[in-house]
C-alpha cells in the first residue's frame, strides 16, 4: 500500500505519491485555470476534478506502475473556494475562488447586524472578508437568487472534490472555521448568520473531524486512475495545518511561519482564549484541538513589490547577497503594511511606510529595510501568541522566504528564537502523508510520525543591539502613524 497526497492549491493542484515509509515516490504539478473581471475570479469545479484526476493518474503510474494495488488517499489544500451545486451534487454554476472581491458590500452589512466581539468569540475569526465563503451566500441572494434555494447544495472544493472521489459529501472543521458560519465552541453551523442570509443547513454538508476517513473510492475513478477501487478517501485537513504536521509543529512550544505571498504564523493550542487578543482561531488538525492562525496580507508580497518597481535589474539572490554583506543600517525602517489589514492591529488603515531615507540610500539598503520590516511583523506576532500562552522555543520556517539564509539570520535574532528550515520543501504533501500513515496504522502516532522529519538547517540567535534598537522603533512609528 503507497499513499497519495493531493493538495488542493489555488495556482497549481500537486499530488505526491509515497512508499509506506513515507518516501516520496512521484510529484505532480497541474496548474488551475480562472477567469472573471471586475473582482469575480471563478474556475470551473468539474475541469479543477479532471486536473485532480490527471496529476493523480499520472503521479500514480510513476510511482506504483500498473499493479492496482490498495492505497490511502489523503485531502488537503485550501479552504474558502465555494462550489454550487444541485441536490445531486453537479456544479449549477463556476466556482468562486476566495481571490474573488465581489462581495465587499456583503462584508459591511455583515459587520453592521453582527458585532466583530460576537463573530470572534462564535468563529473564532477577527473579522470578516470578501474572501470568506458567507458573504458570497448574502451576495447571491440579491444578485443571483437563482442560485439559492432549498435545492441548491454548498460545498468548499475540498469537499466536491472528496464527494467526486468516493461518494460522500461532507466538510470537516479545520476548513469550516474559514466560512464565517461555522461555530468553534459547538463544532456546528453558525445557524443564526446561516438565517440571515437566507440559507438553511440542510443545503450544506454533514460537519466531520478533521482526519476523518470518508470512504473507498468510486469503482469509475479507481478505473481510471489503474488503482484498486478498496483504496480509502481520508479528509485529511487545511493546508497550513496539513504542513505543520509536516515540520513536526504539533506541540505547544513551536511556531509554524510562512513567508510567501503572505507571512502565516501558526501556533498549536489547548483551547480558544478570547479575553487576550484578537488573533485568529481555528479548529486544529486533532480531535478537540486548536490552531491560532496569524495572517499578515503584506508578508513576502513587500519584497517582490520591491524587486518588481526599484529592483528589476537584481534578482532576489541578488538582492540577498548583497544585503547580507553590508551593515545593518539603524535609522532605515520599512513598516510592511502595504496591503492594510495584518495580524495583530487589523488596520484597514494602516499603509507602507519607508522612514529615515538619505541620499546615500540605494535599492539594496531599502530590500534589507522590506526583509527587517518583515521580520519585525513576525515578531509582533509571536509576542502577541505570548499573550495568548503560547512561548515557542522554536520557530518553523518555510515558504520562498525560507530560501534566504539572510532573513532567516534576521528573523532569529530580532524574535530571539532559533529558526529551523526542515529539508523536505513539500511539507503540506508530506503532512497528509503521515495523516495517512497514522490513520492506516502504519505509524502508531503523530509524536511518532514528527521522528522523521530531517532539519536542513538551523539559525540560532545572535544579541544585535542594533536590530534591538530598530524593533523599537519599528513600533514607534506604527504608533504615532496608525494609533
Amino acid at each position: 500500500m503507497g499513499y497519495i497526497a493531493i493538495d488542493l492549491g489555488t495556482t497549481n493542484i500537486k499530488v505526491c505519491c509515497y512508499d509506506t515509509d513515507i518516501s516520496p515516490l512521484s510529484l505532480k504539478r497541474v496548474k488551475v485555470k480562472y477567469s472573471g473581471t471586475g473582482g469575480i475570479v471563478e474556475f470551473d469545479a468539474d475541469e479543477y476534478f479532471t486536473l485532480v484526476l490527471q496529476a493523480m493518474k499520472e503521479c500514480a503510474a510513476e510511482a506504483f506502475g500498473g499493479s492496482r494495488e490498495k492505497h490511502y488517499i489523503i485531502l488537503t489544500g485550501q479552504a474558502e473556494a465555494l462550489v454550487i451545486t444541485d441536490e445531486a451534487y453537479s456544479p449549477a454554476a463556476n466556482a468562486i475562488s476566495w481571490m474573488d472581491t465581489r462581495s465587499s458590500r456583503e462584508v459591511a452589512i455583515i459587520e453592521e447586524h453582527f458585532p466583530q466581539q460576537q463573530r470572534y468569540e462564535i468563529t473564532g475569526q477577527s473579522y470578516v472578508a470578501e474572501t470568506f465563503p458567507i458573504t458570497k451566500l448574502l451576495w447571491m441572494q440579491s444578485k443571483a437568487p437563482e442560485l439559492t434555494g432549498s435545492k441548491v447544495r454548498y460545498l468548499m472544493i475540498k469537499d466536491y472534490i472528496a464527494y467526486r472521489l468516493c461518494g460522500v459529501a461532507a466538510g470537516e472543521y479545520s476548513i469550516y472555521n474559514f466560512t464565517h458560519y461555522f461555530d468553534i465552541n459547538q463544532k456546528a453551523y453558525w445557524d443564526e448568520i446561516l438565517d440571515f442570509c437566507g440559507v438553511s443547513p440542510a443545503s450544506l454538508p454533514k460537519l466531520v473531524e478533521p482526519c476523518t476517513e470518508l470512504g473507498t473510492i468510486r469503482k469509475q475513478v479507481a478505473d481510471q486512475l489503474n488503482i484498486s477501487d478498496k483504496s480509502l478517501v481520508n479528509c485529511g485537513t487545511l493546508d497550513h495545518f496539513a504542513g505543520m504536521i509536516g515540520t513536526g509543529n504539533i506541540m505547544q512550544d513551536k511556531v509554524s511561519e510562512s513567508t510567501g505571498t503572505v507571512l502565516a504564523i501558526a501556533a498549536m493550542a489547548e483551547h480558544f482564549t478570547t479575553n487576550k487578543s484578537m488573533i485568529p482561531c481555528h479548529y486544529g488538525p486533532f480531535p478537540n484541538s486548536y490552531v491560532y492562525l496569524a495572517v499578515c496580507e503584506s508578508g513576502g508580497i513587500c519584497l517582490d513589490w520591491f524587486k518588481s518597481h526599484f529592483a528589476k535589474d537584481k534578482s532576489f539572490r541578488q538582492l540577498d547577497e548583497l544585503a547580507s554583506q553590508r551593515q545593518i543600517d539603524e535609522n532605515l525602517i520599512f513598516l510592511p503594511y502595504i496591503n492594510g489589514v495584518n495580524s495583530p492591529e487589523f488596520d484597514k488603515n494602516a499603509n507602507g511606510v519607508f522612514y529615515g531615507l538619505k541620499v546615500e540610500h540605494d535599492e539594496v539598503n531599502l530590500a534589507a529595510a522590506v526583509m527587517e520590516g518583515v521580520a519585525f511583523l513576525l515578531n509582533k506576532n509571536i509576542i502577541a501568541l505570548r499573550d495568548l500562552d503560547v512561548y515557542p522555543s522554536e520557530v518553523i520556517s518555510s515558504g520562498g522566504g525560507a530560501k534566504s539564509d539572510y532573513w532567516n539570520q534576521l528573523k532569529a535574532d530580532i524574535t530571539g528564537v532559533p529558526v529551523t528550515i526542515p529539508e523536505n520543501a513539500e511539507a503540506a504533501l508530506f503532512g497528509a502523508a503521515i495523516i495517512g500513515a497514522v490513520a492506516s496504522g502504519q505509524i502508531s502516532n503523530y509524536k511518532q510520525a514528527a521522528d522523521l522529519i530531517k532539519v536542513g538547517r538551523k539559525f540560532y540567535p545572535h544579541k544585535n543591539e542594533v536590530l534591538q534598537r530598530k524593533r523599537q522603533l519599528f513600533d514607534d512609528i506604527y504608533e504615532r502613524l496608525f494609533r
